[in-house]
């Protein structure tokens, strides 16, 4: 049989063993007939399963009757998105563009921030991930940067508030995030030239580690960026939409940032973005000549996606259902964590959930290091698909035993259940 990899340029290492012919709800199906749950949605996108009937139909109803524009014109499914997210946030967020993807609306909300500001200097996590564009690609220091030549000047990382692995800790041992915010800045205002212009942030770090902020963070960091004359974006491609438990993960710490990026989440596994923001920043951007002009922006076939994805999300009441089967996963997890010494923390919120494994040895003897857990979390995410459960690990060396856990919001109790079966026996296989 020819190597189906043969014509295809590699983009993030290897790809998944086989060929994947169809999904519905929580599974995707080979075609060699073999079932895998999938407890990543997609790219951490598809909220609502794969081939939600309700989707399926406004895709087939709208392409028949409007799917593309000239990026001038406005359709009825664009306004009516602009409107709903604008209720759903509340003020001051209630001015929306819509875009195709999470690095997109990204850099069309680093570029506003910018041009308002009138300043160039950007603001980020050390381990972040806001996407391959330009100025996404230079705010991400979770993986990508070296080959490419130099980064553009002004981009800053900001130490991550782990507090799993905290690298500042008070007298008690636990991470002082505030001692280490502080510091953070001190490093960074040392650096830079007067001309700091937004800090770009996940309210949970998903790539880097499902790390979640802090209470109390949010709070602390809209401070310092006001303190300095800097907007705040939060970005929610991941934690927006209910996944967390809530509409945005943003509520729990009543921050409301000045730029809200959304993607993945919105489009339910469909090329969908937005950025938000207030009418006094959208004024201010337009009066001095905002520019970012995409041959999809404000597409009428995605914004009546979008459009299904908030009546599916109000109807359901998902964000209680990702309340709830959190609880289950998480709970399911943590009794794994007590029969499975590897692993180390369970963390997250709603159906967002990390794993992380710790240094214990594998069955073949890897060593107690970043490299024997690297193949550890390897390995059990190999035996984990042949068993039928498909998970993300983090592709870090150094983190390469943090599993990301995602299901759909639409997911059952019984997946759940099966999931954690599957992910027991992997463990139990290779661990003892």
């Amino acid at each position: 049989m020819p190597d189906p990899t043969s014509h295809l340029i590699r983009y993030a290492g290897g790809f998944t063993p086989g060929i994947i012919e169809r999904a519905k709800g929580t599974s995707v199906f080979t075609e060699d007939g073999r079932e895998l749950l999938d407890f990543t949605s997609g790219q951490m996108s598809a909220i609502l399963g794969h081939s939600h009937p309700e989707i399926v139909e406004v895709i087939r109803d709208q392409v028949g009757r409007l799917d593309h524009l000239y990026s001038g014109m406005l359709s009825r499914p664009v306004v009516e998105l602009a409107r709903r997210l604008a209720e759903s946030l509340g003020d001051p967020l209630d001015r929306a563009m819509l875009l195709t993807t999470g690095a997109e609306s990204n850099e069309a909300a680093l570029r506003m921030a910018k041009l308002v500001t009138g300043k160039h200097e950007i603001v980020s996590f050390a381990r972040s991930w806001h996407g391959m564009t330009q100025g996404a690609a230079n705010a991400t220091y979770v993986a990508g940067r070296s080959g490419y030549g130099p980064g553009a000047p002004g981009n800053f990382a900001l130490p991550v508030p782990d507090r799993f692995r905290p690298s500042i800790v008070d007298a008690d041992g636990n991470l002082d995030w505030r001692r280490q915010l502080d510091l953070g800045f001190d490093l960074i205002d040392a650096q830079s030239v007067g001309s700091l212009a937004a800090c770009l942030v996940e309210p949970i770090l998903s790539s880097g580690g499902m790390v979640d902020l802090p209470p109390g963070y949010l709070a602390a960091l809209r401070d310092k960026c006001r303190e300095r004359g800097m907007l705040l974006i939060l970005d929610e491609a991941q934690t927006g939409l209910c996944r967390t438990g809530d509409w945005y993960a943003h509520e729990r710490d009543g921050v409301v940032p000045d730029i809200l990026t959304l993607s993945k989440t919105l489009g339910a596994g469909l090329p969908l973005a937005a950025v938000l923001t207030s009418a006094e920043i959208e004024q201010e951007a337009h009066d001095r000549g905002f520019l970012f002009l995409t041959t999809h922006v404000n597409d009428p076939l995605p914004a009546a996606v979008g459009n299904t994805v908030l009546d599916v999300l109000l109807r359901d009441r998902l964000d209680e259902r990702a309340r709830d089967l959190g609880t289950l996963l998480q709970d399911g997890l943590r009794e794994l964590a007590d029969r499975h010494p590897v692993i180390g923390d369970v963390r997250g919120r709603g159906l967002l959930v990390g794993l992380e494994l710790v240094g214990a040895p594998t069955r073949g003897g890897a060593p107690e290091t970043d490299a024997g857990v690297d193949a550890l979390g390897a390995a059990v995410t190999r035996r984990c698909a042949e068993l039928g459960l498909h998970m993300n690990i983090v592709q870090l060396p150094g983190m390469g035993g943090t599993f990301r856990i995602a299901p759909p919001l639409t997911a059952t109790e019984a997946e759940i259940g099966r999931g954690l079966e599957i992910l027991d026996t992997a463990l139990a296989e290779l661990t003892h």
